[in-house]
């Protein structure tokens, strides 16, 4: 009988810090997708965004498992981390690619990402290296708008999986707003993370 192949799902970010709205996709793209595991990857340096209000790596992965104690189907994965400097989706998924050569990997991008993903270094390539999942954005349409550069077949490709469900408008910023302000996020982010957070002091 042949081997099933393993099925990972790949959910990257800055996670500063991770919220209820990043379990919900990991959830149903679980679900939908019938992953063995969804791995959390914190970046080092993200290429398209400031890092002046970013906590650090420690803090961040510390977040992270928290947040997902108890789920033994997710799990982080410091590899960005480890590697430090820049983080280049391409360079994570060729070293998920070596470490996992057997495994089907989905990359699992918001649809306001999929928009830019043509900025992306090695983009083409990024297309074939991992099957992309895209989560609906309010504002975004159903049928994800992808930038006409990107060849028809890499096009084609980013159109297949779409997740149904939960749409959630929870975003970082909008946390380290709200702490930096002193109101409550609650119900945004597991307790176990905001009792880290005022622990910490972070994004005061």
């Amino acid at each position: 009988m042949p081997t099933k192949r393993k099925r990972i799902g790949i959910l990257g970010g800055t996670f500063n810090p991770i919220h209820l709205g990043h379990l919900l996709i990991a959830q149903d793209a679980m679900e939908q997708l019938v992953l063995d595991h969804v791995k959390f990857i914190p970046s080092a340096t993200p290429p398209h965004k400031t890092t002046e209000a970013l906590a650090s790596e420690r803090d961040r992965l510390q977040m992270i498992r928290l947040a997902i104690h108890g789920n033994n189907r997710f799990e982080v994965d410091d590899i960005e981390i480890q590697r430090g400097g820049t983080s280049y989706t391409v360079d994570t998924l060729m070293e998920l690619r070596r470490c996992e050569p057997k495994a089907s990997l989905f990359f699992i991008i918001g649809a306001d990402s999929l928009a830019e993903l043509h900025l992306w270094r090695q983009a083409q390539r990024i297309v074939h290296l991992c099957t992309f999942v895209t989560v609906p954005r309010p504002g975004f349409e159903t049928r994800p708008s992808i930038d006409p550069r990107l060849d028809s077949a890499s096009r084609k490709r980013l159109r297949q999986h779409v997740l149904r469900g939960h749409a959630c408008e929870i975003a970082s910023r909008e946390i380290r707003s709200r702490v930096a302000s002193g109101r409550s996020i609650r119900y945004l982010v597991p307790d176990a993370v905001t009792e880290y957070i005022r622990r910490r002091r972070l994004y005061q």
